[in-house]
């Protein structure tokens, strides 16, 4: 065991993506091995203060224009901001910024009466194998995805239902099937009292300065109390899941310290300069005990996922990194900036999609909603 790996085993909570708490850091100290601090953190990652920049541009410019655009992304081929906008007077407006416009045909209203229709159908029937359904501002749709080769009745209602809206839907196909990334795994180490082997998203402290972090809801459902190696870390202190996935949990433990980093895995950490909603086609990394570090790029935002047995999960976004079996909670980060906490993603046998030459369908909780729900602030590097 290298002497970074000592420390991170025996007195930092990191962010990570190590297995639950411990997985993340989360050690209990025993002796002056709880004194030790975490070594130097690495610089910043090359290219966060031009995403940034790219990001509150786009925040910026999707506020005043409120209701006139679908939102914003990345132009993949040119790195360009792309808004989406219903009107020639917001199209103007776009152009004036320095940003791309891109003209379509349906109001963010329409679409969003889609959706929230969509939603209610959801949560009053079933979806049925319907994986997701977000407004894409690229296509000017309401991009509906569905398991490859469904067949029935609840997938065929909903997708009757859906086409019913004609122009305004897009219908694709995904592949795989969804779920949470959480493992429950009889007879093996279990590192929350509900048997869930999760990943640790980010440190924070509430207004109070109550000590807390931040995983999935899906994680502390019965609202478990985090250990590692038999040492108690701390008792869930709220969660939601489904609705939303996210839970805060105390760090009830003095042994534990907070550190505000991301494990990278591979020998260096990642500082947390805040937190930030990267437009569609911002890169992404995001870190977990199982896949350990991934990235790719944001796909969709606000995005309803049917995780099945009527658990609907809306306003997450959708990316591209590859997440498995006991990533959920891990976190997620756009440079050196949180984005959110890992949910589910849609897996073959387990596996991501990308090794099976399909893109990988990726899903996460915003951070900012999680960490108002808790009134807390991130602990930043």
């Amino acid at each position: 065991m290298t002497v970074r790996s000592q420390r991170l085993r025996f007195g930092v909570i990191s962010f990570t993506g190590f297995i639950a708490l411990a997985a993340a850091g989360l050690v209990a100290a025993n002796g002056a091995q709880a004194n030790q601090t975490a070594d130097p953190v690495v610089p910043s990652i090359p290219g966060v203060d031009q995403l940034q920049r790219r990001t509150l541009k786009a925040v910026g410019l999707e506020k005043q224009l409120g209701g006139n655009t679908l939102g914003s992304y990345i132009d993949r081929s040119t790195g360009r901001i792309v808004v989406a906008v219903s009107d020639a007077a917001s199209a103007d407006a776009v152009r004036r910024s320095g940003a791309v416009p891109k003209l379509v045909k349906y109001t963010a209203a329409q679409l969003g009466t889609v959706k929230t229709r969509l939603d209610g159908l959801a949560a009053t029937s079933s979806a049925g194998q319907v994986r997701s359904w977000y407004v894409d501002p690229a296509t000017g749709t309401v991009v509906v995805k569905v398991t490859a080769g469904a067949k029935d009745a609840a997938t065929q209602r909903f997708l009757k239902q859906a086409r019913a809206f004609g122009s305004k839907v897009s219908v694709k196909p995904a592949y795989g099937k969804v779920r949470t990334t959480a493992d429950l795994l009889g007879g093996q180490q279990v590192n929350m009292s509900n048997g869930y082997l999760c990943s640790l998203g980010f440190n924070a402290r509430t207004s109070t300065g109550a000590r807390i972090f931040i995983t999935a809801g899906h994680c502390a459902q019965g609202r478990p109390t985090f250990s590692r190696n038999g040492v108690v870390i701390g008792s869930t202190r709220s969660m939601s899941f489904p609705g939303n996935d996210y839970a805060a949990v105390n760090i009830t433990n003095s042994s534990w310290t907070q550190r505000g980093l991301v494990e990278r895995w591979s020998g260096t950490d990642v500082p947390v300069r805040g937190y930030s909603s990267a437009p569609v086609g911002s890169p992404l990394c995001k870190s977990g005990r199982t896949t350990q570090w991934t990235c790719g790029v944001i796909v969709a935002k606000n995005v309803s996922v049917n995780y099945g047995d009527g658990d609907i999960v809306s306003g997450l976004y959708e990316h591209s990194a590859c997440v498995e079996g006991g990533d959920s909670g891990g976190a997620n980060l756009s440079g050196n900036y949180a984005q959110g906490v890992t949910s589910g993603a849609g897996l073959v046998g387990g596996l991501c999609l990308e090794k099976y030459g399909q893109q990988n369908e990726s899903f996460s909780q915003p951070i900012g909603e999680a960490l108002s729900a808790s009134g807390a602030s991130l602990v930043l590097g």
